[in-house]
């Protein structure tokens, strides 16, 4: 088949990949203009134009994709079909119209459940026990379409969002190779979604990092590993930020503790032992394992310690 390609970030160069290596023709690639970023805020190119350029595909590079214009260049394509892999940017039904067999989407989630920006992070912080891709319609309804197909992925109980990025990507390209040839062979069966299950994936904010004590311990470790690596979780202590990029619930009994609550146990504190931080929630104590001041490298707690002494101390 004749395919456009549509994509931006790392988690769309497995799929891009894929179809370089398979018997498509991948006609064009679009992806969003190339933005400032970094100290010296020089341009940079996304991964997915990286990689387009160096396998000598044409890369287009529209702001809004809503011009005559731009409808002119997809039409002249000629493509059979549209694959979009996060590509950041909402297409008009005029484009939609355009390929042949349509336009289809990989999304990073088991649809109708977190449709949205941020499904991966959300899945992580809601506690769900399994997450996955889901090859899918595009209809002008977020992420609404009928779905194509679908992988899962057990969400490890220490998996970060990093974690379970790197493995949906991987995932995605196996689910699409798999939906590619089901529409070859005219074997593709559409399931339309079940709207009253559908939650919504809100996009992650920098205030969403700061940690309120007073919650239970196991959400906040969750919190902890679905905000790695952006924005990454945080407190305050002793007037600097303390980022805090893995931690895992420890209950009072384990630390030695009494189950009551004591002062000591005011949410917040910390009760330094054994090497460990651990900091007394709502419920039971959130263990700190890697953290990182301002300037500072990230570091293991145990060496964090050998410089800070924070037994007492109230975060926050």
């Amino acid at each position: 088949m004749k395919v456009i390609f549509a994509g931006t970030p790392e988690f769309a160069v497995p799929c891009l990949q894929m179809l370089l290596d398979s018997e498509h023709e991948i006609c064009a690639v679009y992806t969003q203009p190339d933005r400032p970023a970094g100290r010296g805020r020089k341009l940079q190119l996304s991964p997915v134009k990286a990689l387009a350029l160096t396998a000598g595909i044409p890369v287009f590079q529209p702001l809004t994709m809503k011009t005559d214009e731009d409808l002119q260049q997809v039409s002249a394509l000629n493509a059979d079909l549209m694959v979009v892999v996060a590509y950041g940017m909402i297409l008009t039904q005029a484009v939609l119209d355009v390929p042949k067999l349509g336009c289809i989407n990989v999304h990073a989630s088991l649809l109708p459940r977190w449709r949205g920006a941020a499904p991966i992070q959300r899945a992580l912080m809601a506690g769900d026990e399994k997450t996955g891709v889901t090859i899918m319609q595009i209809v002008r309804k977020l992420d609404a379409g009928d779905m194509l197909h679908k992988e899962e992925c057990m969400i490890g109980s220490t998996d970060t969002a990093v974690d379970l990025h790197d493995k949906l990507a991987a995932l995605g390209a196996i689910g699409l190779a798999k939906v590619l040839k089901q529409i070859e062979a005219g074997t593709v069966h559409p399931e339309p979604q079940d709207e009253a299950l559908a939650t919504y994936a809100e996009k992650l904010e920098k205030s969403e990092a700061v940690i309120d004590w007073t919650q239970p311990a196991a959400d906040l470790a969750r919190k902890v590993r679905g905000l790695n690596a952006w924005p990454v979780a945080q407190t305050l202590y002793q007037g600097n930020v303390l980022r805090i990029w893995q931690a895992v619930p420890v209950d009072d009994e384990s630390i030695g503790g009494a189950t009551g609550r004591s002062p000591l146990q005011e949410p917040g504190t910390v009760r330094c032992a054994d090497k460990n931080i651990d900091v007394a929630t709502g419920l039971g104590f959130l263990r700190l394992l890697e953290v990182q001041l301002p300037g500072g490298k990230r570091l293991p707690v145990q060496a964090f310690l050998s410089a800070h002494d924070l037994n007492g101390v109230k975060l926050g």
